[in-house]
C-alpha cells in the first residue's frame, strides 16, 4: 500500500470514529446547549487532515475549492435536514433533544453522500482522497449547522408561554 493510500485508511478510520462517537451522542437524551465545542474541535482536525493532504502532491486549486464549497454545502443542508429529525422537548424548564432512528440513518447517508460525491467530482483523477481528507471538516459543518437549528427549536419552545393553568395556592 503507497503513502497516499495508507493516509487515505487513516483519514478515513478517523472520520468513522468520529461519526461512531457523533451517532452515540445523538442517540441520548441531552439537554440543547449552546456550545459549539465538538464542532470546533472536528473543524481544526479537520482542517489539518486537509492540509495535509493538500501538502502531498499538486492539486488543481480550483478543482479543489469547487469541490469542497460543494461538500460543505451537502453538509449544511444535510445537517438542516437530520435537524428536523431530532425530537426537542421541554422538561423540566430545561430543553431537552434526542435523535431518533432516522436521525442515525440521515448520518450514515450523509458519509455516503460525502464520499460519493467526491468520487464523482474526481475520485480517480489529481484530487483523489479529498473526500476522506476532508470527511472530518465536513463533520464539523454538518454537525455544527444541525447543532444551530436545534438551539433555534429549542429557543422557540422555550420562549412560548406556558398555557396550561397554574397551580392552585394553599
Amino acid at each position: 500500500m503507497d503513502p497516499v493510500s495508507q493516509t487515505d485508511v487513516v483519514n478515513l478510520v478517523i472520520g468513522l470514529a468520529v461519526l461512531a462517537l457523533i451517532l452515540y451522542r445523538q442517540m441520548q437524551t441531552r439537554p440543547v446547549r449552546a456550545n459549539l465545542r465538538l464542532s470546533l474541535i472536528l473543524a481544526i482536525v479537520g482542517v489539518v487532515e486537509l492540509t495535509q493532504f493538500l501538502q502531498r502532491q499538486h492539486h488543481d486549486d480550483t478543482t479543489v475549492i469547487a469541490a469542497l464549497a460543494g461538500s460543505l454545502v451537502l453538509a449544511a443542508v444535510l445537517g438542516a435536514v437530520r435537524a428536523a429529525t431530532v425530537r426537542v422537548w421541554v422538561a423540566g424548564g430545561q430543553a431537552m433533544r434526542q435523535g431518533t432512528w432516522l436521525t442515525t440513518v440521515l448520518w450514515l447517508v450523509s458519509l455516503a453522500i460525502h464520499l460519493g460525491y467526491d468520487y464523482l467530482v474526481d475520485g480517480k483523477g489529481a484530487q483523489a482522497g479529498l473526500g476522506t481528507a476532508s470527511l472530518t471538516l465536513y463533520f464539523a459543518v454538518t454537525y455544527a449547522i444541525q447543532g444551530l437549528i436545534l438551539q433555534w427549536r429549542a429557543q422557540r419552545i422555550t420562549a412560548q408561554p406556558d398555557t396550561r393553568a397554574p397551580a392552585a395556592s394553599p
